[in-house]
């Protein structure tokens, strides 16, 4: 668990007023209120169905895309209501960056991969510009060292922790603000998670990181804020310490201690 002493100091970068989700008539989230830190890793965690994937898809209007969805409430990313209809899609989703729970690198080369953004946004005025994006992303996301002698090859072609390495540098390369995961370590090995885990702990310093994870050892040991979420509902966020030993609701007691789940 991380050291949530400096926390006080730092500003809300994410703030959601009741939001609701529709999935025709069915109601996905109930009225979830939240405040997330800049600059900090905040783990979403509760049982599958709960609403997690859900919400954080709601950070980058991701859920515009599933037919029949309706959200309503807001959310004011450095305060403006990112869900007032004059919101410039593209732009938000360069911001808010997203890892999803299975690597899916483009079918194209690792540079390319990682250039694709940067050169649909115009961030680079020259191949050297490019160049320098993909080479600090690259290195920012763990995986130069390994990658940088064969950045033609498929990103196909490189192993899950690799690949999942490759989806988070292609994430930074147009320099977000926010980056979210989706279960990002789900499909990976235990080694292949441990270097995302150490990645995610440096990655903080730039970028505030929303996770969901299927696994409590996991938001112990990389998150400073945890939100557990039960059918829908946030039934209780607070610092991760806290929700871990001294958990308020007793939903949450149960579910840290494996009575529900």
């Amino acid at each position: 668990m991380k050291d949530v002493g400096k926390s006080m100091k730092k500003k809300n970068k994410i703030v959601t007023n009741n939001i609701t989700v529709d999935y025709g008539d069915k109601r996905a989230l109930h009225g979830i209120d939240l405040k997330i830190e800049e600059k900090e890793v905040t783990a979403l965690i509760g049982p599958s169905g709960c609403g997690k994937s859900t919400f954080i898809r709601c950070l980058n209007r991701m859920n515009d895309l599933i037919t029949g969805c309706k959200v309503e409430g807001s959310i004011l990313i450095d305060g403006t209501d990112i869900n007032l209809p004059d919101t410039d899609i593209v732009e938000l989703r360069a911001r808010i960056g997203m890892v999803f729970q299975k690597p899916n690198p483009f079918p194209k080369s690792i540079y390319d991969n990682v250039a694709y953004g940067p050169r649909i946004h115009g961030l680079a005025d020259s191949k050297n510009e490019l160049d320098n994006i993909v080479h600090k992303s690259l290195k920012r996301a763990g995986l130069w060292d390994e990658v940088h002698e064969r950045l033609d090859a498929s990103g196909l072609s490189l192993s899950g922790g690799q690949q999942q390495r490759l989806c988070i540098a292609r994430a930074i390369a147009v320099n977000p603000d926010v980056l979210l995961m989706d279960e990002p370590c789900s499909a990976l090995d235990p080694i292949a998670t441990a270097v995302i885990e150490e990645l995610i702990n440096e990655l903080k310093e730039r970028y505030t990181i929303v996770i969901v994870t299927h696994s409590m050892q996991q938001a112990a040991r990389l998150s400073e804020k945890t939100a557990y979420f039960h059918l829908g509902k946030m039934i209780e966020y607070d610092d991760t310490s806290n929700i871990f030993t001294n958990p308020k609701h007793e939903m949450t007691e149960a579910y840290i201690s494996g009575r529900i789940g």
